[in-house]
């Protein structure tokens, strides 16, 4: 069973950064995706951002250009630097991975991850 650990998480103001880690263990597969998802309060969980174990990356619209995700291959580690943080940051960021096809990984549909952390807040007051 995958096991997914972030850190990271914490309060910062607006256009400030933050660096979330999510730490695999027992991700014994040569091909997969990693990915972050966010939960903002009252509203459904949401793609941030999703990489490959080929080090191809996807994001959202709303975080182009500020966050970028990146893996330490070496450390099965997972790493979300977020940049000119908005209050609309604001939210529980979680960890996921799992096998899905390329596509799936590139689009990053939720769906399709079977294994996820437990979550870190990141709230971003303005």
């Amino acid at each position: 069973q995958v096991e997914l650990v972030e850190s990271g998480g914490g309060s910062v103001q607006a256009g400030g950064s933050l660096r979330l880690s999510c730490a695999a263990s027992r991700l014994s597969y040569s091909s997969f995706c990693m990915g972050w998802f966010r939960q903002p309060p009252g509203k459904q969980r949401e793609a941030v951002a999703t990489i490959s174990s080929g080090a191809v990356t996807s994001y959202s619209d709303s975080v182009k250009g500020r966050f970028t995700i990146s893996l330490d291959h070496a450390k099965n580690t997972v790493y979300l630097q977020m940049n000119s943080l908005k209050s609309e940051d604001t939210a529980m960021y979680y960890c996921a991975a799992d096998t899905p096809d390329d596509l799936s990984c590139r689009l990053m549909i939720r769906a399709r991850f079977d294994y996820w952390g437990q979550g870190t807040q990141v709230t971003v007051s303005s």
